[in-house]
């Protein structure tokens, strides 16, 4: 207390300045129109500032239900899409009851977890079992491209099996001309926007940029965009031409994905499980 005492009896003349300065300040534009308008209008602009920013604030902290809003909405029009495109020009089908009865349906998760550097990686998604998501079930980015497969499964989470990983194995073909071939990733890198098609005979002609698409023989629906071709290989007496592909999905910056649900899975399986093994 001495101490401050000391301070305030040292800067008197200073503190008493103020006081009068602000005194006189409060008088001159309360008798004086001119300076109480200029005041008035420059403190509204303070707060109106100061407003602005915190609505802005506001919504940056609310981006996280809005942006789940938005991918909800957009997996039903995705759904409604897909069932449009599947429509048979040649049959009398009512788009009323297509729509009302899809094979597909687009599920919308947030990405809670996610892996590109190893060799097998996984993503975590924040929908399970409760949301109707199964082991097996296809996985797309909201863009364009595959993701993966279901793994595995809780009551309210869900593993993916990323399309980065040793053992995802999906059907595709070229989008030009349907030669049928076998996405797969890490052949002989582990680049995370490259991928690879093998399988594919050697007598189609193949050009760098021609678009890879799903094939629809292993759950994901067909047409969708996988990637373009940027170099091709024909082995000596090999039958089969090795692609390399640039991935359109960037698996680095994934936030949302779609889990695509096919009311005709389980039936489409066990019909599967009934056909021999050859090999």
């Amino acid at each position: 207390m001495r101490n401050l005492w000391i301070f305030i009896n040292r800067y008197n003349a200073f503190f008493l300045f103020i006081i009068f300065f602000i005194f006189g300040l409060i008088l001159t534009v309360r008798n004086n129109a001119y300076q109480h308008s200029a005041a008035v209008n420059s403190t509204n602009e303070v707060v109106g500032d100061v407003y602005q920013n915190l609505n802005v604030l506001k919504k940056y902290l609310n981006l996280g239900p809005v942006n789940d809003s938005l991918a909800a909405e957009n997996a039903k029009l995705k759904t409604e899409l897909l069932m449009l495109k599947s429509i048979d020009s040649a049959k009398k089908i009512t788009v009323k009851d297509t729509l009302n009865n899809p094979q597909y349906t687009y599920l919308s998760a947030r990405v809670i977890k996610n892996s590109i550097t190893l060799r097998n990686n996984i993503i975590t998604i924040n929908k399970g079992k409760a949301d109707g998501i199964a082991s097996g079930m296809p996985v797309i980015s909201p863009g364009v491209g595959v993701v993966g497969y279901i793994r595995d499964v809780s009551e309210h989470l869900a593993n993916i099996q990323s399309l980065l990983h040793k053992e995802t194995k999906i059907s595709v073909n070229l989008k030009k001309n349907n030669a049928l071939g076998s996405l797969v990733w890490g052949t002989s890198n582990f680049d995370y926007r490259k991928a690879f098609v093998k399988d594919v005979p050697n007598h189609f002609k193949v050009n760098v940029k021609d678009t890879v698409v799903t094939s629809g023989y292993s759950s994901f629906p067909p047409g969708i965009p996988v990637g373009s071709i940027i170099n091709t290989s024909v082995a000596a007496g090999d039958n089969s031409m090795a692609i390399e592909i640039r991935l359109f999905n960037d698996f680095s910056t994934l936030q949302y994905v779609y889990v695509i649900l096919d009311k005709y899975a389980a039936e489409q399986k066990e019909l599967a499980s009934k056909v021999p093994n050859e090999q």
